[in-house]
């Protein structure tokens, strides 16, 4: 345990970016997710199959195809990135924000798959009673479906979560493999595989990435159990 623990700085630091980075990809992601969750479990309209296909197509992309298409949109010379660096001051490219972003949109598709799953189970007649009562739509999606929706939340966004902490190839293309900086677990570890003598580092960091991954998972199933039976208590 000594040995897996007995990390250098720069170690230290991939991991504490790691956490950093995936734990600001979840928190962004959250909010559109739920919004395209809710649109697609919901809505009726022309372009659903192709909303859906776009949202899920970084499943199915080559991570490096997402890395190099987020690097022409968010560079400095892209069309987004060269806006948001004028006018705002940010700036994506090569940077841990970067990498946030990439690792964003590749847990994305988890996120919303898991969130819209719950909305589809949600029983129609309670919100309709709701509503029946003069309350609003969103009145009746804060107080009636996003309580029943929250294990689907949780899980969604834990998922998302472990996504962000094994993502390598959008990361490393889009940000490159900067020391402090971008380098994450993933690019931590495949640099030591490039070294002599690097094995027991590469070996070392695979091990906190299992466990830390496999901790965030765990506490999506606790969390979303006990949520589910404080709900049928009430």
């Amino acid at each position: 345990m000594t040995w897996l623990l007995d990390l250098t700085p720069d170690e230290w630091n991939a991991v504490r970016l790691s956490i950093k980075v995936a734990t600001v990809a979840m928190l962004f992601s959250l909010p559109p997710g739920i919004l395209i969750a809710l649109v697609l479990a919901r809505g009726k309209f022309w372009g659903k199959t192709l909303l859906n296909g776009l949202v899920h197509l970084p499943l199915i992309l080559p991570p490096v195809v997402t890395g190099y298409l987020l690097l022409l949109t968010f560079g400095r010379r892209g069309p987004a990135g060269a806006f948001l660096a004028e006018h705002f001051g940010i700036v994506f490219s090569f940077r841990w924000t970067g990498a946030a972003l990439a690792c964003g949109i590749m847990g994305f598709p988890l996120m919303v798959r898991a969130i819209r799953l719950s909305i589809e189970a949600v029983d129609r007649k309670m919100e309709a009673a709701a509503g029946t009562l003069g309350a609003n739509p969103l009145l009746v999606f804060a107080t009636i479906t996003l309580p029943l929706i929250l294990p689907g939340l949780i899980a969604g966004a834990i998922l998302s979560f472990a996504k962000a902490m094994g993502e390598f190839g959008a990361t490393i293309t889009f940000v490159s493999n900067i020391p402090n900086e971008t380098q994450t677990l993933p690019s931590a570890i495949y640099t030591f595989t490039q070294v002599p003598g690097g094995d027991e580092g590469a070996l070392r960091l695979t091990l906190i990435s299992i466990v830390i991954s496999m901790a965030a998972l765990v506490a999506s199933e606790v969390l979303a159990r006990r949520v589910g039976r404080r709900m049928d208590i009430e």
